[in-house]
């Protein structure tokens, strides 16, 4: 069973989404605004979003681009505008499908179902590591970090760099290496992006730049994981 968050003003169109999803075995929860998905993402962490744009106090697409920075959900998007060139923003921005008012309930199931399909497919899964005797693991669905009993959210950036710190313990990655790999072929000298997620990431785990326990800095070589104590887990 999948947690399917439906953003919508319309209550009418939330009801007959709900029950459709819910006969489907699926569970549902509700939005009205952005505000109240911002709510509903921040406690429930759904499985699928669906996302209409013409919301009270905003533009639906700013919600897709919030979710994009941190989770990748699964996002379909309802939405009366036909413009062709507005469905290509969208999807180029994130979304997994895009659906035009009026839609047929069958068409819409059936997109669901494709969707949460992606999410069941075989993933490559992140390494579950012990550090100092605390299993820290990285969820490829939500981008959350798993440590020390906390879930702990990561921009994607952030997810990038651990997922490739992890990846390779104890292991030097040069910071051009790191780079390229993360931000592309054109930023290999931009350290600083570099310095700046390692300096978020260190705060997120608790870990201290001048004693790491955690990540440790080369100056001028690059990062890596510190596993004296660190073993990988099945």
């Amino acid at each position: 069973m999948a947690q399917i968050l439906i953003v919508d003003d319309e209550p009418a169109i939330r009801r007959f989404l709900r029950i459709s999803l819910s006969a489907e075995g699926q569970q549902v929860i509700e939005a009205g605004t952005l505000a109240e998905a911002r709510l509903q993402i921040e406690k429930s962490h759904p499985h699928l979003v669906v996302l209409d744009l013409g919301l009270p106090d905003g533009d639906g697409s700013e919600l897709l681009s919030e979710i994009r920075q941190y989770y990748a959900w699964p996002v379909i998007v309802l939405s009366v505008r036909e413009d062709e060139a507005e469905k290509v923003r969208l999807l180029d921005a994130g979304a997994n499908d895009y659906l035009t008012k009026p839609f047929g309930i069958q068409e819409f199931i059936a997109r669901i179902k494709v969707l949460l399909r992606t999410l069941s497919s075989p993933v490559h899964s992140q390494p579950a590591l012990v550090v100092a005797g605390e299993q820290l693991t990285l969820d490829p669905t939500t981008r959350l970090l798993n440590f020390r009993g906390q879930a702990i959210t990561l921009s994607k950036k952030e997810f990038s760099l651990l997922e490739q710190l992890l990846h390779h313990p104890s292991k030097v990655l040069l910071q051009t290496q790191l780079l390229t790999q993360i931000w592309g072929p054109t930023h290999s000298e931009d350290t600083h992006y570099l310095r700046i997620v390692v300096a978020n990431l260190r705060r997120k785990l608790g870990d201290d730049a001048q004693h790491p326990k955690l990540i440790e800095t080369l100056p001028g070589i690059g990062y890596r994981f510190i596993s004296d104590q660190t073993k990988h887990t099945d």
